[in-house]
């Protein structure tokens, strides 16, 4: 039988959102998904980077570019005693100055900032992955909810992000699937620690993605109706 979250699932005490604002886009689905990448970036500024043998959803390795304290550190700010906010930019920065600027143009309070190389995986070997993420530890009320922004960096588009909602017991409900294709440069907005969610990757070569935890305020909403497709 394929694997399929239980009560007992580390992901069903993660806890939802209560007193804190989040951006308007992000309400009805917690997906949004923006317009590609418009410029280039070069290979070297994922290709040239340390990576550290952590792993989150799958056979994975990250590179951070930003982190609680500006150390090549991949665990959850918490174990600094704070929120997924106010990182620091790693040493690892410097050799990516396209996407420090990316990250820095978005205009929003940013948490981690990482790299994540993600070894081929089919839907059954994901599925063992599947998970929402802790985004929230310590954010005081009051303030804006932590969500997650992508880039693929690689061309993976039979690849796709499977995201689903949550039922009253936390746990995923089939009937809320949809799959979000991965070509070189998708971007979308996903609040994460709502949906369960995982990468499966139909490939024979690594997938390479930026992943941004950015806060939400009325500036991230300006922002994201910059990004979004023009409707037809």
């Amino acid at each position: 039988m394929s694997f399929w979250p239980t009560k007992e699932h580390w992901s069903v005490d993660i806890p939802l959102r209560t007193e804190h604002y989040i951006c308007p886009a992000l309400e009805a689905t917690g997906f949004v998904a923006l317009t590609p990448y418009p410029g280039e970036i070069p290979t070297e500024e994922w290709e040239g980077l340390e990576y550290m043998d952590w792993k989150s959803g799958g056979d994975t390795n990250f590179a951070p570019l930003a982190s609680a304290d500006g150390t090549l550190d991949c665990r959850g700010f918490w174990d600094k005693g704070k929120t997924d906010k106010d990182a620091l930019w790693t040493p690892n920065a410097e050799k990516a100055p396209t996407l420090k600027a990316y990250v820095d143009s978005i205009g929003a309070n940013f948490g981690r900032v990482r790299i994540i190389k993600l070894e081929p995986q089919d839907h059954e070997q994901a599925l063992k992955s599947f998970h929402r993420d802790d985004n929230n530890r310590f954010n005081p009320a009051g303030t804006g909810w932590v969500v997650r922004s992508w880039i693929e960096l690689t061309d993976d588009p039979d690849s796709y992000m499977l995201l689903m909602d949550l039922d009253e017991d936390r746990l995923p409900i089939p009937s809320t699937e949809r799959r979000v294709p991965l070509p070189r440069f998708a971007r979308f907005v996903v609040d994460t620690q709502r949906l369960w969610h995982v990468v499966v990757h139909n490939s024979t070569t690594p997938r390479y993605g930026l992943i941004t935890s950015v806060e939400c305020t009325p500036h991230l909403q300006g922002w994201i109706d910059s990004q979004v497709p023009a409707l037809v």
